[in-house]
């Protein structure tokens, strides 16, 4: 008895820290005090106390990462449920980057897009073109005038002396002709310049068309990337949530090192998917500065409803209407009829020309309107090249070249807006029930995930299923965003083909 005395008096002390570290364990992790260890590590009600001194010995012997050890206090062992997320653009723009609504972007893209600016100029160079086709019918006026100023030495004949003169002349005059018959290349002339300024006309709406869907898509997708940001921070709030719910699980032993490791990289996982958004979201509102004439990048200060609108009219009427008044089509329409009426302008040099002219003319020797000699002259002259080395018939042939190459331009032109608008048309109804699945999938995988959650504050079910459920959440919502943009893009895409707004 006496030595078993001593031995327990000697294992004594080790029984004391070892029972120390144990109610250390129960008490000393954040959150997992007696109750909070029963109610973490899911006990049964048959677990006596001692157990919980046991496995707090255990974490006591463990040595706590960083990320533990900085751990705040919380009242459950799962993830709280996260705040619903905005799937909108409600991220305000920095102070420093200037934001734009979608009007003032198409405005000021307008006045700076250089392919626009081209257009422009190419209306009003075809608007000249077609004022000198007319002007062919009026007859031509010029003035002249010259002076001229020399010495001449002459001989007197009775005296034999060299005499010193001069020989001044001064002249002016008025001229003018008119084309009595030029073989109708006038009218062909008129034609072929009218059917040009229609045709810089069509370009340059349909050129305005394509910028403003430029600009569309730049804008939207800065609020698609706004969106997506919104989607991760709400991402990385449940990642948070998750790891910490993690620390404290493994703190009483309910978790492993493994929940904790899949957390942490789920949270990580999160910070890389808004960095990619952030990214790509600036980048977008570079592109959307560069379009409208900024020096920076510039915000999209949102879109006031993005849900889907239905067409005014059907499919097939708007499909007929494109490919009757698209403004492609009637660019190339015009195309066409400036090509036939050059077909005209070219034969047109078979037949002779007739041009009457007229003319004043006014001489003297001194510089004074006093005096001098008058005379006048009218003249009516006929001209026709029998042979000029086949420089015609080149004319001809190729104007005629240019004829056909704009027929199958305009059969082209109108197969490509009737594709496009089939293609538009197809992509609008495709976004909008994507959108209708979407909002019902963000709905299914919120209910999903507060399951899981529930289930795993209840030690149910593994931290595996709940990141499951999360990321099924994330994509849902990330799906919703891109379909919402997708449908504003097709619409875009639908009102370029036609040159207005539907």
């Amino acid at each position: 008895m006496t030595m078993l005395r001593k031995a327990w008096l000697k294992r004594r002390p080790q029984r004391l820290t070892a029972l120390t570290l144990g109610m250390l364990g129960v008490v000393g992790v954040p959150g997992t005090g007696l109750a909070g260890a029963t109610k973490g590590a899911a006990l049964l009600p048959g677990d006596a106390p001692t157990k919980v001194a046991l496995m707090g010995l255990a974490q006591a012997s463990a040595v706590p990462t960083p990320s533990e050890a900085a751990t705040p206090p919380a009242e459950s062992s799962a993830p709280s449920e996260a705040v619903p997320t905005d799937l909108g653009v409600t991220k305000q723009a920095p102070p420093d980057v200037p934001s734009v609504s979608l009007e003032e972007a198409i405005a000021r893209a307008l006045k700076t897009n250089p392919a626009v600016a081209q257009s422009e100029g190419n209306v009003t160079n075809a608007a000249a073109a077609e004022r000198s086709a007319v002007g062919a019918y009026i007859p031509t006026l010029s003035a002249s005038a010259s002076g001229s100023l020399s010495s001449t030495q002459r001989v007197e004949p009775v005296t034999g002396v060299v005499v010193n003169g001069s020989a001044d002349n001064y002249s002016a005059g008025l001229t003018t002709g008119w084309n009595v018959f030029t073989g109708g290349q006038r009218s062909a002339t008129r034609e072929q310049t009218k059917a040009q300024s229609g045709a810089a006309s069509a370009q340059l709406r349909a050129q305005r068309a394509s910028a403003v869907l430029d600009v569309q898509r730049a804008y939207y997708e800065v609020l698609r990337g706004t969106g997506l940001e919104n989607v991760a921070r709400s991402r990385i709030e449940r990642a948070r949530q998750n790891e910490e719910a993690a620390q404290r699980r493994l703190a009483v032993g309910s978790a492993t090192r493994s929940d904790l490791l899949r957390a942490q990289l789920d949270h990580t996982t999160a910070r890389d998917a808004l960095r990619t958004a952030e990214t790509q979201r600036a980048s977008a509102s570079l592109a959307l500065g560069r379009l409208i004439g900024a020096e920076g990048a510039v915000e999209a200060k949102g879109a006031e409803n993005l849900d889907p609108k239905p067409l005014a009219i059907s499919d097939e009427t708007l499909v007929s209407d494109l490919e009757a008044q698209a403004p492609a089509v009637l660019a190339a329409a015009s195309t066409l009829s400036a090509s036939a009426a050059g077909v005209d302008v070219a034969k047109a040099t078979y037949l002779p020309t007739v041009r009457l002219s007229a003319g004043y003319d006014w001489f003297n020797q001194d510089p004074s309107f006093n005096g001098g000699r008058t005379s006048w002259n009218v003249r009516l002259g006929l001209s026709y090249p029998i042979f000029d080395g086949f420089l015609r018939e080149e004319r001809v042939q190729r104007a005629k070249t240019a004829e056909v190459v704009s027929q199958v331009q305009l059969a082209d032109t109108r197969r490509a807006v009737r594709t496009g608008a089939h293609q538009a048309l197809n992509q609008l109804r495709l976004s909008a029930d994507r959108i209708s699945l979407s909002e019902q999938s963000v709905e299914v995988a919120r209910e999903d995930l507060k399951v899981q959650e529930e289930r795993y504050r209840l030690g149910a079910t593994t931290i595996l299923e709940l990141l499951t459920s999360q990321e099924n959440l994330v994509q849902a919502e990330i799906n919703l965003v891109s379909s919402r943009f997708d449908y504003r893009i097709a619409h875009a895409e639908l009102e370029a083909l036609a040159g207005r707004q539907l």
